[in-house]
């Protein structure tokens, strides 16, 4: 019996029982179609999360704080902007020691430059615009991303904010769209709105600024971006009526080391600025925390996917087992027609590596029918603000990888069944009723 015959054998085999047969192909389709289902989820957002990395434009540039940034992301557009919260809140009362250990002051930017690998070293000013308005469509609460200056925006219209010089610019997000009351993302390229922001004794004054751009929704898009002329503006008055006593200082700087620096070389300056008491991280230190996260949590699913891998391979050795036994006799026949054991194993084997195949690859086809589905309903309902993720994305590779995995489990559960058959003695299986 050459190795065709005994595929075919072990095939033809396979389908005797087909209740059982049916069960146990039942037991390894859940364990591979979450398997599918989980890696996907993997792929899909890894991706994504590598894309957002990818978009980061100042990669030779490290933020550095004296305290983490408490920046919280807006997900359904910008809140009605209500004048009495803001401006209770607006003033600043005493001398501003209790920021005292969060600002970074001249002395702190000249320390920063001196540790080695640090080309150059300048704050960030921190403004806190209280609301945004368009042609009298309303005040609606304006949140600025701090990132924007680290990142080259997935623009839906427009340009970039001009970095140096020129005119105050705003970059947009498509969030803020509707509720400014703009048709589309073009209608708002040109178009200028007014910010609103406290001075330091709660008075509030209004600064123009024109729309560069749009850009859509991503991890690193929570917020409008403004250029280096309207932040400039924006902070003159943000510090309208501060005493000459409150200090200056920023709370966050941003850094320039050698882009040509190696992984171990930028390990090196955060060091050695964390020793000085500063944190220091690339954008894509921040996403990869994310990562991390997302990483452990698809780990779990796929550990849940295995233990149900692991319960249907016991089914394969039970159905193997019974089968075995109800074809003692037809086992006793064939090595006395001169198969030996080897090939009898072989035969068993194949039985059980053909179930593995049967209810992964079902397992798998069934997982990408349902993952295509909910990436359409996901991308038009919940998902609709991040552009360009595809939370189920099926790779041919790891989709290979599961099936072969399963058909190795089936394998290994398939070896006691298989080595009992082959150590059938002739005689006595031939005597078996």
């Amino acid at each position: 019996m050459n190795i065709i015959d005994i595929i075919g054998t072990a095939i033809g085999n396979s389908l005797r029982s087909k209740l059982r047969m049916t069960l146990t192909v039942v037991a390894i389709f859940i364990g591979a179609f979450t398997l599918t289902i989980t890696s996907a989820i993997g792929t899909g957002i890894s991706g994504y999360i590598d894309s957002q990395v990818a978009a980061v434009g100042a990669k030779d540039v490290l933020s550095i704080t004296k305290a983490a940034d408490d920046a919280t992301p807006t997900d359904a557009g910008p809140a009605a902007y209500d004048p009495d919260q803001a401006l209770a809140g607006a003033g600043f009362e005493g001398d501003g020691s209790e920021f005292a250990n969060r600002v970074l002051s001249a002395d702190d930017l000249a320390t920063i430059e001196r540790a080695d690998g640090i080309l150059d070293v300048s704050a960030v000013l921190q403004v806190t615009p209280q609301y945004v308005e368009y042609a009298d469509n309303g005040k609606f609460e304006l949140a600025v991303n701090a990132n924007a200056f680290l990142t080259t925006p997935d623009l839906a219209a427009g340009s970039q904010l001009q970095r140096d010089g020129g005119d105050g610019e705003i970059l947009l997000v498509t969030s803020y769209l509707d509720t400014l009351g703009f048709a589309d993302a073009e209608a708002a390229v040109g178009q200028t709105v007014t910010i609103g922001i406290a001075d330091y004794l709660g008075e509030m004054h209004e600064v123009s600024a024109t729309v560069a751009g749009v850009q859509n929704e991503s991890l690193l898009a929570a917020g409008a971006g403004l250029n280096l002329a309207l932040t400039d503006e924006l902070y003159e008055a943000q510090n309208i009526g501060k005493p000459t006593n409150a200090g200056v200082g920023s709370l966050l700087a941003t850094a320039h080391f050698d882009p040509a620096a190696s992984g171990e070389q930028i390990d090196a300056i955060k060091a050695e600025l964390a020793d000085q008491g500063y944190a220091a991280l690339t954008v894509a230190d921040q996403i990869g925390l994310i990562q991390t996260v997302i990483s452990g949590i698809i780990g779990v699913l796929n550990a849940f996917a295995i233990i149900a891998l692991i319960a249907a391979g016991f089914g394969i050795i039970n159905t193997l087992l019974m089968s075995v036994q109800e074809r003692t006799r037809e086992i006793g026949l064939m090595k006395a027609m001169g198969m030996n054991g080897g090939r009898i194993y072989a035969l068993f084997s194949t039985e059980a590596v053909f179930i593995g195949f049967l209810g992964s690859v079902i397992g798998a086809v069934a997982a990408i029918g349902v993952g295509a589905l909910a990436n359409g309903i996901l991308a038009g309902t919940v998902l609709a603000d991040l552009e360009g993720l595809v939370v189920l994305q099926f790779a041919p590779g790891p989709v290979g990888v599961i099936i072969l995995l399963v058909m190795l489990i089936a394998f290994l559960a398939g070896t006691i069944p298989a080595r009992r058959a082959a150590r059938q003695n002739p005689i006595d299986a031939l005597r078996y009723e």
